[in-house]
């Protein structure tokens, strides 16, 4: 926990609605939720129209063996695999199995896809790696799109025991996988965190037993995610003179507030803007390296700041207003002690609270936003950049902190990556965790990480050197590999 830094978590506000943890309360809280007989409301999401699109028209589109839709083979590979693409409810799915399959199934968990009406499944970026160590792999388009955390991992779960079934269908009588993995990015993480907790285990539809995890640059503090971007908004209002504006009225005053705090966003702040980009170091998980780098990436800040004036639905996800911004403490240095200037800013600064209901336990299944509350029982290896304006680094500290609380910090491994974007991994610093959760879960042998809660770990100039892979593969984004050329000269080297 950052002692006297931007996050402050109260015990009750860090496990308020956190399910199980084996009490007889929070039995009961799970059995009486079946014990009313009206219906669930709605909400907005639920009046929205979704289409998988057809496999068939898929650019990468090939029949597979058996004349059913399939997808192309990965070139310059010796891996020989079925590749099956197709529907299952309402959603669109793939599936790869090699013919020398080892007998594991791993989930892949796709990032937010945006709002639109196509729903479109996402290939692994460890897909080589995948297939040439014999594993399988299945993912699910979702059959829905926006933040709907619910609904993926509902159809991630029906896909991996949809799985036997589907091959049968294909040509192919496969045994029950003996290992079922999830792996995920972004919101894709978020999925990945819910899927392995106990409340998920106790309220989902459909329900799936993994035997271990790899959330890459994942939402692990679930709603307290949107909780970040309305307190980095209220700094940022505040500090240009408008610090009793209505959040949701933001746009009124954005292009000012861009103005007073920025003579060129994001990278030239003005002597209030540097007061901001410190507030929001403290909030994204205090001081680190690659964080400046991260604050000046304006691409990413439009992308956070365009999620300003928020009514607090997740865009029609929840019926109320989730956002609380209570527990945050704003900080313009690296000291924990508050000056007066601090003092007075958190004594004066506009506050927001959540309607204490507005992601409750539902009667018909998950939560809306499900939750990540750290109640686990397999081995997770997690991923994250250091300088993520979207998705903070403050999410893994969150993540620690839910764990210990619930006693499961021993099954917990975090690893931190010197880059300046959102999921800007290399491959191999994806593989390489992925085969050490592997090995834990199968080995026991559990693997080397990050600690992500003592400041002067995080902030040592070579924080994130021992899982940070810059080299490139056949299948990096060219980007992300030049965006590490180019930023390495910028860093602190690592010791070799």
């Amino acid at each position: 926990m950052w002692k006297g830094g931007a996050l402050v978590f109260g015990g009750a506000l860090m496990l308020a609605g956190c399910g199980g943890g084996g009490s007889d309360a929070a039995t009961d809280a799970f059995a009486n939720r079946t014990k009313v007989n009206a219906p669930e409301e709605s909400r907005v999401q639920d009046t929205r129209t979704y289409a998988a699109v057809d496999p068939a028209a898929a650019s990468d589109y090939e029949a597979a063996a058996d004349g059913g839709a399939g997808f192309r083979a990965l070139s310059d590979t010796s891996a020989q695999t079925d590749r099956w693409a197709g529907m299952l409810g309402e959603s669109s799915y793939r599936i790869e199995v090699p013919k020398n399959w080892n007998g594991k199934l791993v989930m892949y968990a796709h990032g937010y896809a945006g709002t639109g009406p196509e729903l479109r499944v996402t290939t692994p970026s460890i897909r080589r790696h995948l297939i040439e160590n014999g594993y399988a792999w299945a993912a699910s388009s979702y059959s829905k799109n926006y933040y709907d955390v619910r609904v993926g991992v509902e159809d991630t779960n029906a896909l991996a025991n949809a799985f036997r079934k589907i091959a049968k269908e294909r040509g192919r009588n496969l045994g029950q996988p003996n290992r079922t993995y999830i792996i995920g990015h972004s919101m894709g993480g978020h999925i990945t965190g819910a899927a392995i907790e106990e409340e998920t285990r106790k309220t989902a539809i459909n329900k799936t037993k993994y035997d271990g995890a790899v959330p890459m640059c994942g939402v692990m503090g679930d709603t307290e995610l949107f909780d970040y971007f309305a307190a980095y908004q209220i700094a940022a209002q505040t500090l240009a003179g408008y610090p009793n504006h209505p959040t949701s009225r933001f746009g009124e005053i954005a292009s000012d507030v861009r103005s007073k705090l920025f003579v060129n966003f994001s990278t030239v702040p003005t002597a209030q803007g540097v007061l901001l980009a410190q507030a929001v170091k403290n909030l994204t998980g205090g001081e680190r390296p690659v964080f400046n780098i991260g604050f000046a990436n304006t691409a990413l800040q439009n992308v956070v700041w365009g999620t300003f004036g928020s009514d607090g639905t997740v865009n029609g996800i929840l019926n109320k207003n989730t956002l609380d911004t209570n527990r945050f403490v704003y900080q313009f240095d690296n000291d924990p002690a508050q000056s007066a200037t601090e003092a007075n800013f958190n004594a004066s600064v506009q506050r927001l609270t959540a309607a204490p209901d507005a992601n409750r336990l539902r009667r018909d299944g998950l939560r809306w936003i499900p939750k990540v509350n750290g109640e686990f029982k397999v081995p997770v290896v997690s991923l994250h950049t250091l300088g993520d304006m979207y998705v903070p680094f403050s999410m893994q500290q969150i993540y620690r902190q839910r764990a210990e609380a619930q006693g499961n910090g021993d099954l917990l491994v975090q690893r931190a990556v010197r880059a300046p974007s959102h999921c800007d991994f290399t491959v191999r610093e994806q593989t390489e965790a992925f085969d050490a959760m592997i090995n834990w879960a199968e080995n026991g042998v559990k693997p080397a990480g990050d600690d992500v809660l003592n400041r002067a770990t995080v902030a040592a100039p070579t924080y994130g050197c021992a899982f940070t892979r810059n080299s490139a593969t056949v299948d990096d984004n060219p980007v992300t590999v030049a965006t590490r050329q180019a930023i390495a000269p910028l860093l602190a080297s690592c010791p070799s």
